[in-house]
């Protein structure tokens, strides 16, 4: 079916003669074959958002449509990729033309040529169901590839072949009611379509990050979803730059969206430098990364997300832990708002359309722990952070809104706290997550049964230090009284010593729970045995002089290997208070 042009208004544009096409259908605009996609259908015009520049375009130009949605190519070779917001491979783009991506060059997104050696792991005779896993391709050096039964089919295998072929070849033959089928190691999926599953499961365990302001106070669960919405300069990317490298997932997909160009090129540098602490390999090694600058067509910003969350879907469906960063949300609604308008759709409020909610709802939602397809009882999650970024920091305008009826942990970022070079800028005061009250089991049974007291007390203490801080402003910090100044140089301790965490510092870039526990055990320790002392009539100034204290606050570079130094500490810190209470405050630290 061929169209013509009768409107260009930027990205979008308006063709006749498309009756019988249908919604999300992909088509090729002009002669130069711009890949555009139908959002809107009115009558035989339609409506076509183009991911490509349209400069020079007008009316009279061909439409042709492909008859299918827009889809992504899922297969061995997507490890280490790095794509724009249509799957198109930005090293392949730059060989085809060079630093500025001219228009209507088709690039295949895996490559077609190179030779994977194929593992079978079923046999002839064998019954198979769609998502079963009939082989494995070594991809990285940490990631096994695992090659499934496609969606729809299922039968019996008749023919099965290990060795080296490409991702078109033949690597099983199926017998299924319809006939045979040949099972190669590529298979396509539309974007805007979640992939199928078994069934969806409650998080139960939560997503290991090492960074103590995230696992002891705001945890996030495996199969999650997370805002990080701060104002600009907050730490929003770095936060994420840390997830990325930390969190126990295993496979990471990282969408730039609409952000600005230096801020991707940080990315695409560092992560092939960065180093994959489980196995020594570089991060990429585990890592997609769609990038989308601010300066590309702005109707690939909205598709970046949907491509993204669909090649998470994928590695899910293989029994792997995926967490998705999506930097930021804010960029990709901004792009549905441009869009909406130059579609004349009624606005919602401050301009966004009317479905942004339900359309963020429909990106977090496929997000989730389940049981995959396929004959083996197989778990996977997707667990999806998304950054979003409130102009002036205004958390009350609609995406930052959206998004937080959606999500079940909000870590506020707040400028105050970067400006004080206070990071992760996360605001314990702001930040809330539903998961903590669903993991604690886990905690209590992984970590230690105190692990959540701590975490109460922790609260209770920086609650504390914010009421306080009023009064210290009002009448100065010497009409409080020697309890009340305690509990405000502990609130120090735990914002300074805990909370604040130094990425670029070898050691406390990441904090196992272990220690995570041991230092937070250690701090409840001062402020519960220095309350007792002061009720032995030991003066304040000697509690905050011993030895030990200053101990408790290096204790973050402790090495990992050597945790038993924090039993040490604790045992310095109890022997020189029980001298203060024995000597009766009097001895001179």
């Amino acid at each position: 079916m061929q169209g013509r042009v009768i409107k260009v208004s930027g990205p979008l544009i308006v063709a006749e003669n498309m009756g019988d096409s249908k919604m999300y259908d992909v088509v090729k605009v002009s002669e130069l074959g711009l890949i555009g996609e139908i959002i809107e259908l009115r009558g035989d015009k339609a409506s076509i958002q183009v991911y490509e520049e349209t400069a020079g375009l007008g009316p009279g130009e061909i439409v042709v449509s492909t008859e299918a949605p827009l889809s992504v190519e899922l297969g061995p070779g997507l490890i280490e990729s790095i794509y724009d917001g249509i799957q198109r491979p930005l090293n392949k783009l730059v060989e085809a033309c060079g630093d500025r991506i001219a228009r209507g060059v088709y690039v295949p997104s895996l490559d077609h040529e190179k030779v994977w050696a194929f593992k079978s792991t079923r046999k002839v005779g064998d019954k198979i169901e769609q998502g079963d896993i009939i082989g494995t391709v070594q991809e990285t050096a940490i990631v096994l590839h695992k090659i499934m039964v496609p969606f729809g089919i299922s039968g019996e295998i008749i023919e099965i072949k290990d060795g080296d072929f490409n991702i078109d070849q033949t690597v099983a033959v199926v017998k299924t009611e319809k006939g045979n089928v040949d099972v190669s190691m590529c298979q396509k999926w539309p974007v805007r379509r979640g992939r199928p599953f078994k069934e969806k499961l409650p998080p139960n365990s939560p997503m290991i990050t090492g960074q103590r302001v995230i696992d002891t106070l705001f945890p996030i669960a495996k199969g999650g979803v997370a805002a990080v919405p701060g104002p600009f300069g907050s730490g929003k990317t770095v936060v994420q730059h840390q997830l990325a490298k930390w969190a126990d997932a295993e496979i990471i997909v990282y969408v730039g969206c609409g952000e600005r160009g230096n801020e991707m090129t940080d990315v695409l540098n560092e992560f092939p430098e960065l180093v994959d602490p489980k196995s020594g390999q570089p991060l990429m090694k585990r890592t997609v990364l769609i990038a989308n600058t601010s300066d590309m067509p702005v109707a690939a910003r909205e598709a970046s997300i949907y491509t993204g969350i669909t090649i998470a879907e994928y590695f899910r469906d293989m029994g792997y832990n995926v967490a998705i960063m999506a930097d930021s949300t804010s960029r990709w609604a901004e792009a549905l708002r441009e869009m909406s308008g130059r579609l004349e759709e009624m606005p919602g409020e401050e301009g966004y359309p009317a479905y942004l909610g339900s359309r963020l709802a429909e990106f977090y939602e496929r997000a989730g722990m389940v049981r995959t397809l396929g004959s083996s009882d197989t778990v996977g999650s997707v667990t999806a952070i998304g950054a979003v970024s409130p102009p002036g920091g205004d958390l009350s305008e609609p995406v930052s809104q959206a998004t937080l009826r959606i999500v079940k942990v909000f870590w506020g970022l707040s400028a105050s706290l970067a400006y004080k070079r206070h990071f992760p800028a996360i605001d314990w005061l702001i930040s809330y997550s539903l998961y903590s009250d669903r993991l604690a089991d886990w905690f209590s049974d992984n970590i230690s049964p105190e692990f959540l007291s701590l975490r109460a007390f922790a609260m209770k203490v920086l609650q504390e230090e914010s009421e306080l801080d009023e009064i210290v402003r009002l009448v100065g910090i010497d009409a409080l009284s020697s309890k009340d100044r305690l509990t405000l140089e502990t609130a120090r301790t735990i914002r300074e010593d805990y909370l604040h965490q130094n990425a670029f510092h070898d050691i406390d870039t990441y904090a196992s729970m272990e220690k995570q526990f041991k230092m937070l055990h250690l701090i409840n320790k001062f402020f519960v045995e220095g309350n007792q002392s002061l009720g032995k009539d030991v003066d304040l100034d000697d509690i905050l002089k011993i030895k030990a204290r200053d101990k408790v606050g290096r204790c973050k570079y402790i090495e990992e290997k050597d945790l038993a130094q924090f039993d040490i500490i604790e045992r310095e810190m109890e022997a020189e208070l029980k001298a203060l209470e024995s000597e009766g405050g009097l001895i001179d630290a």
